[in-house]
This record gives structure tokens, sequence and C-alpha cells, in this order.
């Protein structure tokens, strides 16, 4: 069952910040489908709530980040890409290409702007590893890409500012 670990939220100048690592998400059957040439898409999705005593607390932000990973048989190279980023990230072996997809070091969640000081607030997140939808025909071939879609718990975690 995949889960996050190691999960911090920390501020710069400017934004909120998670650092957090994806464990046991690479199931032998995605590893083989990966190297077959079918994409992964990891998405995280953060939520960001203000936490009110006697009232329901206030929803005041919420984004996804999906990242792909896909494999190049012809270059014998994983590309990963991330919406919202510039350029896509080449990496030469499965293991760095997985560690990448694995660690979230130092994502946006909310810009400090948005935040009232002196208030709590809590962030909700979860890994949703999505089935990719492929061609029917491909679909009898790898029957085992839909086993991979899963996602982790939801996590909590406070913070003030």
């Amino acid at each position: 069952m995949p889960r996050m670990t190691d999960v911090l939220i920390t501020s710069n100048t400017r934004n909120v910040l998670l650092y957090a690592r994806l464990v046991d998400c690479f199931k032998p059957e995605m590893a083989s489908a990966i190297m077959a040439g079918v994409p992964a898409v990891f998405t995280l999705h953060l939520d960001v709530y203000l936490e009110r005593p006697r009232l329901w607390n206030k929803h005041i932000a919420g984004k996804e980040i999906q990242r792909t990973i896909k494999y190049d048989n012809l270059k014998k190279t994983f590309t990963i890409t991330t919406n919202g980023a510039g350029q896509p990230v080449v990496f030469q072996d499965f293991e760095s290409a997985r560690k990448a997809m694995a660690d979230f070091d130092g994502i946006a969640v909310i810009s400090l702007a948005s935040l009232s000081r002196g208030n709590n607030y809590h962030l909700l997140t979860k890994v949703k590893i999505d089935k990719v939808s492929l061609p029917l025909n491909m679909e009898y071939v790898l029957f085992f890409v839909s086993l991979w879609d899963f996602e982790t718990p939801l996590y909590k975690i406070r913070f003030s500012y």
C-alpha cells in the first residue's frame, strides 16, 4: 500500500512549502508497464483550510500537481513532466527516475500573502496514482495496468502563521 512519509510543512519568504516522500508506490507490474512505454501519472492533491473554533473550517486554497513518467525505448531514457513546470526532466536509469517521481521537495502549497497572521491552518494531502487510458487493443495485452489505480491515505498537517 503506498503511503507518504517524512511529511514536513515549512515556509520560505513567499510560500508555504510541502516536503514529503512517497513509498511503496512502484509495484512490479507498474515498473514492467513503464518499461514497456506505458506512462504513469502521480497526482498530488493539496487543500488548505483555515481552522475556525466555532464554525466549519474554511477551504481557502486547493491545487493538483501531476507528474508523469514515460520511458522512451529508442533513446533508453525516462522523462518526467510536471504540470506547471517548464522543461521535462530526463533520467538515464529507472532508479533515479523512480526517486524523482516519489520525492515531493519544496512544493509550493499556498502563498503567505493568502494567509492571515495569528491563525491556524491545516493541509489535507494525498497522492493518487492514476490509471492510464490505453488504446482498446493495448488494454487486453496490458491488463495489469488497471491494478495500479490506487491512492495514499489522506494526511492532515496542521500549521500556524
